[in-house]
């Protein structure tokens, strides 16, 4: 009875084990295979091979500028790889391949590092800067926001606001790399970052691929910020510092989203971790100066200072001293913005254009389809839907504030750090928008906060592989003589397969996803020797 329910994929497993034991004891593969259980160096390793396959691709589907002073659009050096149908198809496997390796050496950095052990956190440094060596080299992936943050800049080096003017009204956006979902959109970004994007612009004489580089300094700065943060603070909450660092700045989904996809989001959270980092420590102008750089790069953290203001009054405060703390933070905090808006003289225009962003629905947002669902259903009885919608959608971001409010005021036996995380979830999953990259806000709250072991650990990998995957087959810059569709489904044929090979096959990996327990095994079993 027992051999007519063997996992069929348990011979394969097998043999694939002897294979790696086998390629491990030939010198060319021993730092890429095999090893030891507790050498880290080889899942180190194989993320800087991986990486590398990823930037190679990018250099075929990434996203590139054609305006006439783009540096690349003058070059043909690339034509093989951005061509010739052979040459796109090729990257787009090999950045799809080598991003979910990504996704593998990360898990097995966590199972050969001892992620929980008080030395785990140089390891996982390592990791982090030698896998973004190579990443750091790519061309735009994931995203093309870097060339909105680019004519965000040009907009404010013209002179114009970009809270009240659009990307579309400057000549050639489109060429330059802007997305048109959002080119007739008020700015989501604060002064100080809108600040920073004009200087770009104008030390890079106006050339995309100078802005590239220089935005992606950008957000190496705020993955540096987010290593500094997360080990200490995960220290003096009780968390794993090891744990905390692993689950949220070397997972893939972070590295790809924050360095080839060159967004300003990694030193948003790094800066407003900083703040809750020094004010655990009592240093409360430090704490002030990093909410105040936090906000200025993108004011969704201004969510973030209710619970600020609880960890500076402390445990068990008075309704009198929370208030008063929450006055003084919001003068500071005030004062600050309004300093670097009187500079750039745009004062606080982000808080209206705040308000107004996220007008349009997207896919990963359950909130936004239902409110087009909804608007629908209105339409048929003569309304309009796009007003129903945004009624909608404006209820939702009163109950995300009102639920800010509810933690803020009469939840105070939960720790800050716990209820600006709660928080900021309720402000992502209520709105009509939701990026891939709103997770990662919301991970390093929660993972500096404590472990998650089990399901929920278990869950949140198979959503990073996923969402790698699906960052990559949506996100191909290919040509319009070539099929995207075609590439598109080459490229997901490829991922599923090696998608299934680390959720079902692969010896190592197949351990950490939730299907494969040993518990689910057992009722998988018991459920077909009762059937037969």
């Amino acid at each position: 009875m027992k051999n007519s329910v063997r996992n069929p994929l348990l011979g394969l497993t097998h043999q694939l084990s002897r294979a790696e034991e086998w390629l491990g004891s030939l010198p060319v593969f021993r730092r890429i295979a095999g090893g030891d259980e507790t050498q880290a160096a080889v899942a180190i390793a194989q993320g800087i091979v991986a990486s590398i396959m990823v930037t190679l691709g990018s250099w075929g589907v990434g996203w590139l500028a054609t305006a006439q002073n783009s540096l690349f659009a003058r070059t043909t050096f690339l034509n093989p790889l951005r061509v010739e149908p052979v040459g796109v198809i090729l990257c787009a496997c090999l950045m799809a391949l080598g991003s979910l390796i990504l996704v593998r050496a990360w898990l097995r950095l966590g199972q050969r590092s001892g992620v929980d052990h008080q030395y785990s956190v140089p390891v996982i440094r390592r990791a982090i800067l030698w896998w973004s060596v190579p990443l750091s080299l790519s061309f735009p992936i994931f995203s093309r926001d870097v060339y909105s943050y680019f004519a965000q800049g040009r907009l404010l080096h013209a002179g114009l606001n970009p809270y009240e003017n659009w990307v579309s009204q400057l000549p050639g956006w489109f060429a330059e790399g802007s997305d048109g979902l959002w080119a007739e959109s008020a700015s989501p970004y604060g002064p100080i970052f809108l600040l920073f994007a004009q200087f770009v612009f104008w030390i890079s004489a106006g050339i995309p691929e100078i802005g590239v580089i220089l935005f992606r300094l950008f957000a190496l700065a705020g993955v540096a910020l987010c290593v500094w943060a997360i080990p200490p603070l995960a220290a003096l909450l009780k968390s794993s510092p090891g744990w905390a660092l692993w689950i949220s700045v070397a997972n893939p989904l972070f590295l790809l989203i924050m360095i080839p996809g060159v967004h300003n989001d990694s030193f948003m959270m790094g800066a407003i971790l900083l703040a809750f980092l020094y004010g655990l420590r009592r240093r409360r102008w430090a704490s002030v100066v990093w909410a105040i750089i936090a906000i200025g790069i993108k004011p969704i953290v201004l969510i973030g200072l209710p619970f600020l203001g609880l960890l500076f009054a402390g445990q068990g405060a008075s309704w009198k001293n929370r208030f008063t703390e929450w006055a003084l933070l919001a003068l500071a905090v005030g004062l600050g913005l309004a300093a670097v808006g009187g500079a750039t003289g745009l004062w606080f225009g982000w808080i209206p254009g705040m308000a107004s962003s996220g007008s349009a629905a997207f896919p990963f947002a359950p909130i936004g389809l239902l409110g087009q669902g909804i608007g629908w259903v209105f339409s048929l009885f003569g309304g309009d839907q796009a007003v129903v919608a945004g009624v909608f959608y404006t209820l939702c971001r009163v109950l995300a504030v009102l639920f800010i409010l509810y933690l803020a005021l009469f939840r105070t036996d939960l720790h800050p750090m716990l209820g600006f995380a709660l928080g900021l979830s309720a402000v992502v999953l209520l709105a009509p928008i939701i990026q891939p990259w709103y997770l990662l806000w919301i991970v390093p709250l929660f993972a500096t906060y404590r472990v998650y072991r089990g399901l929920l650990e278990e869950l949140f990998f198979l959503l990073s592989a996923i969402l790698v995957l699906v960052g990559v087959v949506d996100q191909l810059s290919v040509a319009q003589w070539i099929d995207l569709t075609l590439v598109r489904i080459i490229t997901s044929v490829l991922g599923l397969l090696y998608l299934a090979y680390l959720l079902f096959v692969d010896p190592k990996t197949k351990q950490l996803f939730p299907f494969n327990r040993a518990s689910w095994t057992q009722a998988r079993v018991s459920a077909t020797e009762l059937r037969s």
